[in-house]
């Protein structure tokens, strides 16, 4: 089989039937945790309701362009706050055991096996640097928690430049979200069948925060290529757990 062939056949339904084998969830094994616990300095973004007017649908997705020439202006802890909780908030539990994780985009058997980082070059009020994004902290409300991980290096839109395989239009973007996947989320569920399922769970993540920063007046640009190796190491990633799958730089637009 081609690795055209293989690809093509990945992006397919496979059979609805049963495994030949017990997956995890089945075994009777504790579900892995909402949420990757990280040991960073916590700081509470302020209220986003404020900015949001109402909004014509239609217009936000008529409206919605990849964008690639950003002005590098800061923007508000608010607008921040408003892009993560859209990305990957909790509106609730459900479940025996706080099983499945109700949040602002659908997933595949409420797995939501992914995480949200961010790049913070400029935004009012935050040291530049890299930040997680904790949606446990807030569930229900209306609030954005971050733990900051670690400054940038001493050569900032150079280091970013790296990551983003040399996509210097990218890096010139004040803040720049990192959405990484802990696939065994799915896995405990849903065995080999989970990874194609996470693929599609991803583009609502990446659509939410296009939209949103439609919404918020700012320019965006889903990106899936970039150096694999150097954003894992900089996040602080175990490969084989969690790895990047999507960046989506964020910003004002040059005039």
């Amino acid at each position: 089989m081609s690795q055209f062939q293989a690809n093509r056949s990945f992006m397919q339904c496979p059979p609805i039937k049963s495994h030949s084998r017990e997956s995890d969830a089945q075994k009777g094994i504790p579900h892995p945790p909402h949420e990757h616990i990280r040991t960073g300095d916590f700081a509470q973004l302020p209220p986003f309701e404020h900015l949001l007017k109402p909004i014509n649908f239609l217009g936000a997705l008529t409206s919605r362009r990849s964008e690639r020439g950003y002005s590098g202006d800061a923007i508000s802890p608010a607008q921040l706050a408003f892009l993560l909780w859209s990305a990957h908030s909790i509106q609730d539990y459900r479940g025996k055991d706080n099983l499945a994780t109700l949040r602002t985009t659908p997933s595949g058997g409420a797995r939501h096996a992914f995480e949200v980082y961010v790049a913070v070059k400029n935004v009012d009020g935050l040291e530049p640097g890299f930040y997680h994004y904790l949606p446990t902290k807030n569930v229900g409300e209306k609030k954005v928690t971050i733990e900051r991980l670690c400054p940038f290096g001493e050569h900032v839109e150079n280091q970013l430049t790296d990551m983003l395989v040399r996509q210097r239009w990218a890096s010139k973007a004040p803040t720049l979200l990192f959405i990484s996947c802990l696939p065994y989320r799915a896995e405990w569920r849903y065995q080999e069948a989970a990874h194609r399922t996470m693929l599609i769970d991803l583009g609502h993540i990446g659509q939410n925060v296009m939209l949103s920063a439609t919404a918020l007046g700012l320019g965006s640009c889903p990106m899936t290529a970039f150096n694999q190796q150097l954003c894992d190491d900089t996040l602080g990633f175990e490969r084989e757990k969690e790895y990047t799958v999507y960046v989506i730089p964020v910003g004002k637009l040059r005039k």
